[in-house]
């Protein structure tokens, strides 16, 4: 079952990545992953001590993903502006050489 979710997974994400483009893909799936590898590794730490407790479980699931994928939010954003960064360094480039056009009616 693992498998059919990974395969269909993988097929969104080039579907993805061939609708919008490679840095918008990029930072989208970023987007979602860093949240969700954050909130599983705080359930994967504290999991003895929350599931003790079924109830507590429950009660503490959605509060502590909410409050992770907020507090997740300005590393995302900065990982975003990272990759515009990379991406749009050439405007930078000390090798273009900026003209005026001039048309021939105005000359």
């Amino acid at each position: 079952m693992t498998y059919v979710i990974l395969y269909i997974a993988s097929i969104f994400c080039i579907w993805w990545i061939y609708r919008v483009g490679w840095l918008e893909s990029i930072k989208k799936i970023l987007s979602i992953l860093i949240p969700s590898a954050l909130i599983i590794l705080f359930y994967v730490k504290t999991g003895q001590l929350l599931f003790k407790s079924p109830i507590v479980g429950v009660i503490s699931i959605f509060p502590t993903a909410i409050f992770i994928c907020r507090g997740s939010l300005p590393l995302v954003a900065e990982i975003n502006n990272w990759i515009e960064k990379k991406a749009y360094n050439f405007v930078e480039n000390q090798d273009v050489i900026e003209a005026e056009v001039i048309s021939k009616e105005d000359a």
